[in-house]
């Protein structure tokens, strides 16, 4: 009870809010390729999701009793084992979607990559806390950021490199928020500029040698400066975003009503997951999609808030990155579904179907509330 009543309870009702209408929508977006592409039921989906945040619950139930400094620990621990797991995908991973990024368990498919952004972000946390006052050496400084690179390696040969960007940007956030000496800073900024463009430069100039005719695909239906939906497009690279495009425009402000999705009738091939906005819309209108980011700004500005208030370096470490993390998830996933970006296969929070991000992100959310609760009852008791 003690615990319920130091709890966030505006982000903790907006989370299970968020979730409880992603469900809806996962099985609105599914039920007809489950049945129509699978042959299966059409609750496949929905049955498989439910599944997943049941186990959810019951590990946020087990986080959210362990003190944060317990599970720093842990995730530490985590943070190796899912480096040596990275590897071994390389050996025992199943390939989908081209990427040999899951371990197949019987019925369930792990993505380790997945539980390692939120492991890297409480472990990074816990280490840059405990350093804080040697954080003017090199060694000390950089540590991290040679782990992560090994596991960024790792991703990048599955291959999966919407991801392997996406943990870049979450650690690189990191690195920003912490007080690294300038000098440090500085000169890791400027040799990652250079990367940068050298990478981009490479991949423009040579990426047919190295890249798959998937990944290519992607990134010249944006740089092209043809249409998606031109008839040249939209029979190759541009044929999802076009139908997503579709999709929207047939929601209009209001939408055709729940259920009644045309786009989802084998029209956009991953709407109930990386393109699940755009059944949203088409299905609740445009209304329901700026209602859907007003409550991504709540649990964003909640989450700042209790890193605001929290008492030490490492707890603040993990909600604003537990922000950021859950922030660049929302806008890529956006920015690739509007035809902005390349697609990156990046689960939009709460809504896409997926086993391993939402218990992810269940998991940061826990230690996130255990943190308000550890200071709030601090503040009560001080």
């Amino acid at each position: 009870m003690k615990l319920f009543k130091y709890m966030d309870k505006i982000l903790l009702f907006v989370t299970l809010l968020l979730f409880a209408f992603g469900t809806v929508m996962v099985f609105s977006a599914s039920n007809v390729s489950s049945y129509m592409r699978y042959s299966d039921t059409p609750y496949f989906y929905l049955t498989r999701q439910l599944a997943v945040l049941f186990v959810s619950l019951l590990v946020a139930l087990f986080v959210i009793l362990l003190n944060v400094k317990t599970t720093s620990r842990l995730a530490s621990l985590v943070t190796y084992a899912l480096i040596v797991s990275l590897f071994l995908l390389f050996v025992f991973g199943r390939i989908t979607n081209h990427a040999q990024s899951w371990f197949k368990l019987g019925p369930i498919n792990l993505q380790p990559s997945e539980f390692f952004k939120v492991a890297m972000i409480i472990w990074a946390a816990r280490y840059y806390d405990a350093k804080k006052n040697n954080l003017d050496s090199y060694g000390t400084a950089l540590y991290p950021l040679f782990i992560v690179l090994i596991a960024v390696g790792a991703i990048v040969l599955q291959p999966d490199l919407g991801t392997a960007l996406i943990v870049l940007m979450i650690f690189a956030f990191i690195f920003i928020i912490t007080p690294i000496d300038k000098t440090i800073k500085s000169k890791i900024y400027m040799l990652f500029s250079i990367i940068a463009v050298l990478g981009i430069l490479i991949i423009i100039s040579f990426g047919k040698s190295f890249l798959s005719d998937t990944q290519m695909s992607r990134i010249t239906s944006v740089i092209s400066s043809d249409s998606p939906c031109s008839e040249e497009k939209y029979y190759t690279d541009g044929n999802q975003v076009c139908n997503g495009y579709i999709a929207i425009n047939n929601g209009g402000l209001t939408g055709r009503g729940l259920g009644k999705s045309i786009q989802k009738y084998l029209y956009l091939p991953e709407s109930h997951t990386d393109f699940i906005i755009c059944i949203i819309i088409e299905e609740l209108g445009l209304i329901a999609g700026i209602g859907l980011l007003v409550l991504y700004i709540i649990v964003l500005a909640r989450i700042v808030i209790i890193g605001r208030h929290a008492k030490n370096n490492r707890d603040a470490i993990i909600c604003y990155a537990g922000a950021f993390y859950i922030f660049i998830h929302i806008v890529v996933n956006l920015l690739g579904v509007f035809g902005v970006i390349p697609m990156t296969g990046v689960p939009l929070p709460f809504m896409s179907y997926g086993g391993s991000y939402t218990l992810s992100l269940v998991i940061l959310l826990s230690v996130v509330q255990r943190i308000c609760f550890e200071t709030r009852i601090k503040d009560a008791y001080s």
